[in-house]
């Protein structure tokens, strides 16, 4: 079976990519979303990494969809009985079997607690980790193919994508794991100004069912009823760029799929968030690396940009700054002949990491999931503003966090941080010292002393060979 499945999925790619009535782009799109959803998964994957695939493809691959027919009344009943070990009449006081969302590891439900409280419940497909295995064993296997026999094979790391994408299904597959990626995020934004995040009811939470606070909400990409309901759709749009540089910058914990279908509206203006299975974190290096990036290129410091490439250690040792920065300004400069509404910096960050391809650079995981996600509510911000200055609304949030970071009061509050650890290892010194002119370190330093002497004399005495060498090859010339 595994055989006949391989052959259908190599058959299928090529009868779409012999089609050349349609883009290259298109012709894959179509053929990943024949072969099932966890290839549409697969493809999604791929439309966030410039570095691998072309532009075109990218962007092509960006449409697809993760929607795939619910599974039966018979079969929800019988996987919250065995989650919860008993029938789910006994666990809610009410529950409707008719699915609100249903995607390809999961769908999601409404129910009322017995305490009256309304709640969405999500429960993982029945059998969804065999198929993923099966699907994701082929994928492998397509794979090594790639890397054998594609002329970019070996560059393109075909199987330690796969594994990317074996170990984000695995997160999803773990609906603990979700709900405490919703639980963080609530308490991040736990003042409630801006963003909305459903309450997790624990005690009905186990790894296959995932129980929450039911979310009233618009959808976000509902214009329409936006403006019925008298929300500042322009306001709104600002909003949504806070929400998404305050996950970034300041907590380096953000929300990794942030399409229209996970994003509502409340009637007050707020937004609210849901699905948490994939969330992006960054380290305080990947986030002094961005706030650079970003306020380089507001300041159009092309140089800066080379340079903080150079300094992560991003690209190569030896890459010259110049090179990289006649690059980066490439991809820049054009925009900024353009109106601010028609600058899109998500398309840009793509562009400057497929230029960093050509540098060899190693673009990490984490911020090519930013850049997907940017480019998510970048996208849900010119769509509820056209004319959103993108520039003028990141600036302030940057320069805060900038400010907070590497400013003075920065400076001292790291200090307070590491006053605890100095004062515990400040005593010690004497015993350390001790220890060092007690044991055999003297002897080890000496050695080492004489080690680098001794090469230093066949140095010179080597400068010397070489000098009466050249001395009488020069009188020897004169003579001549």
């Amino acid at each position: 079976m595994r055989i006949l499945r391989f052959i259908r999925i190599i058959s299928t790619l090529a009868r779409h990519w012999a089609d050349q009535t349609r883009p290259r782009g298109e012709r894959l799109r179509r053929a990943l979303e024949s072969l099932g959803p966890i290839f549409v998964k697969f493809g999604q994957l791929l439309s966030v990494r410039p570095d691998l695939i072309p532009e075109d493809i990218a962007a092509e691959l960006s449409r697809l969809q993760d929607k795939v027919p619910p599974f039966p009344a018979e079969a929800v009943a019988s996987a919250l009985a065995l989650a919860y070990g008993r029938p789910h009449a006994q666990v809610f006081k009410s529950f409707d079997v008719t699915p609100i969302a249903s995607a390809s590891v999961a769908q999601v439900h409404f129910a009322t607690l017995p305490d009256g409280r309304e709640v969405a419940v999500k429960i993982l497909r029945p059998g969804i980790a065999k198929t993923i295995a099966k699907d994701v064993s082929l994928l492998y296997m397509v794979a090594g193919l790639v890397e054998r026999f594609h002329p970019d094979g070996k560059r393109l790391r075909p199987r330690e994508v796969v594994a990317e994408f074996e170990k984000t299904l695995g997160y999803e597959l773990d609906l603990l794991r979700e709900a405490a990626n919703a639980s963080e995020l609530r308490r991040n934004f736990s003042d409630g100004r801006l963003l909305i995040v459903p309450e997790v009811h624990w005690n009905w939470c186990n790894r296959t069912v995932m129980v929450m606070e039911r979310i009233d909400g618009i959808p976000v990409n509902d214009v329409e009823t936006l403006k019925k309901h008298g929300i500042d759709i322009q306001r709104l749009g600002r909003d949504g760029v806070e929400i998404f540089f305050t996950q970034v910058f300041r907590d380096g914990f953000f929300h990794a799929d942030m399409h229209p279908g996970n994003i509502f509206v409340a009637k007050d203006g707020r937004y609210c968030g849901i699905d948490f299975g994939i969330m992006g974190t960054l380290s305080e290096e990947d986030k002094t690396y961005l706030a650079i990036n970003f306020m380089a290129f507001f300041e159009r410091d092309y140089h800066k940009i080379a340079m903080a490439h150079v300094e992560s250690g991003w690209v190569p040792r030896g890459t010259r700054v110049d090179e990289l920065e006649a690059a980066v300004r490439t991809v820049c400069e054009p925009i900024y002949d353009r109106p601010l509404k028609e600058i899109y910096f998500g398309k840009l960050l793509m562009r400057l990491f497929e230029t960093m391809r050509t540098f060899n650079a190693q673009i990490q995981p984490q911020l090519l999931l930013l850049q997907k996600t940017f480019m998510q509510v970048e996208g849900l911000g010119r769509q509820l503003d056209p004319d959103m200055d993108l520039r003028r609304t990141a600036q302030p949030v940057l320069r805060r966090w900038m400010n907070e970071r590497l400013g003075p009061g920065a400076f001292l509050e790291q200090m307070k941080q590491e006053a605890p650890r100095w004062a515990r290892a400040l005593p010690q010194l004497p015993r350390l010292v001790h220890r060092l002119l007690t044991d055999d370190a003297p002897e080890r330093i000496e050695r080492a002393l004489l080690k680098l002497e001794a090469a230093q004399r066949r140095q010179t005495w080597t400068l010397v060979a070489i000098a009466a060498v050249l001395a009488l090859l020069v009188i020897g010339f004169l003579r001549a």
